[in-house]
């Protein structure tokens, strides 16, 4: 049996004797009430060489990249500008004393106007100059079901566990390379 509803002086009379509890605010977030204590840290002790080497490629450019990376980031006193500490690959060394207002410009476009005063130039081993050469190679592609198994089978006379494996290896880059075309 359906329930009847309450007429409009009945749900008034209802909810004046209903006590209403008012909405509950959701909690701060936690990055408000670290703020000031962020801001607080970053004015005294400022930003090290991490941050700048994360976007070091972005700052200066590809080819600068290559053969830099900054080292140490060296607070200045009485408000004066820091210093930062590049370190450099032996050639290089030139080219970035010929471009250290380029890239004081660039970099205190990152950090802040007047947040580095001037460059110190070190020689040394660069260690994100080059990716990884395992990262430029590509998978190749797969070889088809029929071609896999023909392989298989012509290779399964071979007792020698190692040496089938290798002929199997052998047999897919020689198949890749003739674009899976009959011998």
């Amino acid at each position: 049996m359906p329930r009847r509803l309450p007429t409009a002086s009945e749900a008034a009379d209802i909810l004046s004797r209903k006590r209403t509890r008012p909405a509950r605010r959701p909690p701060r977030a936690a990055g408000a009430r670290l703020n000031r204590f962020v801001r607080d840290l970053d004015a005294r002790f400022g930003r090290g060489p991490e941050t700048l080497k994360a976007r070091w490629r972005e700052i200066v450019g590809e080819t600068l990249a290559r053969h830099t990376e900054p080292a140490k980031l060296s607070k200045g006193r009485a408000g004066v500008g820091a210093i930062l500490e590049l370190k450099v690959e032996g050639p290089a060394a030139a080219v970035v004393q010929h471009q250290a207002p380029d890239i004081l410009a660039r970099v205190n476009l990152f950090l802040g106007e007047g947040a580095v005063e001037r460059l110190r130039v070190v020689q040394g081993i660069v260690r994100t100059a080059r990716p990884a050469p395992a990262l430029r190679r590509r998978r190749p592609a797969p070889l088809d079901a029929a071609k896999e198994a023909e392989l298989a089978a012509n290779t399964s006379a071979v007792e020698d566990e190692g040496l089938r494996a290798a002929l199997v290896r052998l047999g897919r880059e020689v198949l890749r390379r003739q674009g899976g075309a009959e011998h």
